[in-house]
């Protein structure tokens, strides 16, 4: 499975980054990966086999070994430097005895990973699978009776631009992202309820989440703006007409010291359950 979880990514992109974006991530919008977890873990068993799918640098694996403290949590991905990162960050937070690390790729099939799962975590990774429908099957039977299947997707990245040109050029890369991604052949407008019922599972809920965090921001909000915007300029580089770029550049070196930062974001989750 690919590791990345937002749809900036090209091969030639430094893994530092990607996992910097990812926790920058988990760090601005805390209280909605808390609330989501929250309600996860409400239907999970206090001593529960949890498995992170493309865990990638382990937001979500350290949050659900965190906030839930009865659980084993195995990380799935196939990327080993990011495995190594979510070990070390394991250990730093004191939870690496409840957290283990396993490589694999489910576009090639689910791992043996000895033992039945009471839930299994997907946060923006389900539409990079080549085929969802097989891996919607694969997590079924590894799921005991009983077991649930969360989803979280993301519409798009956040956005950040409030002032009028800045958000003009914004609105530009995201449609632009929109088409590469459709290019791609990611399933980002999946219906994932719709596949979870077809799949064989019950769907417990269904929530979209409308972010929006403003003035006065956290105190890394500023470099998630950053390091977002850079990924998209990196990986829009030969899309995007070079007024745009430059204007991207012009704005990138202001973002860590501006006051007037929005961060708008939608995400999605569905929790289903297996019969």
């Amino acid at each position: 499975m690919p590791h990345d979880h937002h749809d900036t990514h090209t091969s030639h992109e430094p893994h530092d980054h990607m996992a910097e974006m990812l926790d920058l991530d988990a760090a601005v919008l805390h209280d909605f990966h808390r609330e989501v977890i929250g309600w996860v873990g409400s239907l999970t068993p206090d001593r529960a086999h949890v498995v992170d799918v493309g865990a990638g640098s382990g937001t979500g694996t350290l949050a659900l070994a965190t906030q839930l403290p009865g659980v084993q949590v195995t990380a799935l991905d196939m990327d080993q430097d990011l495995l190594e990162h979510l070990r070390r960050r394991a250990a730093e937070a004191g939870v690496a005895d409840r957290v283990r690390t396993v490589r694999a790729d489910l576009d090639q099939g689910w791992p043996d990973l000895g033992a039945p799962a009471d839930l299994v975590w997907a946060s923006a990774s389900m539409h990079h699978l080549a085929d969802p429908a097989r891996a919607l099957a694969d997590v079924r039977a590894a799921l005991r009776p009983g077991g649930r299947f969360a989803i979280v997707e993301l519409d798009s990245f956040p956005t950040f631009l409030t002032d009028p040109a800045g958000a003009a050029v914004e609105e530009r890369c995201h449609a632009e992202l929109a088409r590469m991604r459709h290019e791609h052949g990611m399933h980002m407008d999946e219906d994932w309820g719709a596949r979870l019922t077809a799949a064989g599972f019950e769907v417990d809920g269904q929530r979209r989440f409308d972010l929006e965090l403003r003035p006065p921001l956290p105190p890394l909000a500023g470099r998630y703006a950053q390091v977002g915007l850079q990924r998209a300029r990196h990986g829009l580089a030969d899309r995007l007409p070079s007024d745009d770029l430059a204007a991207l550049d012009a704005v990138l070196g202001t973002l860590p010291d501006r006051d007037d930062l929005v961060v708008r974001a939608t995400r999605w989750v569905w929790i289903g359950r297996r019969p």
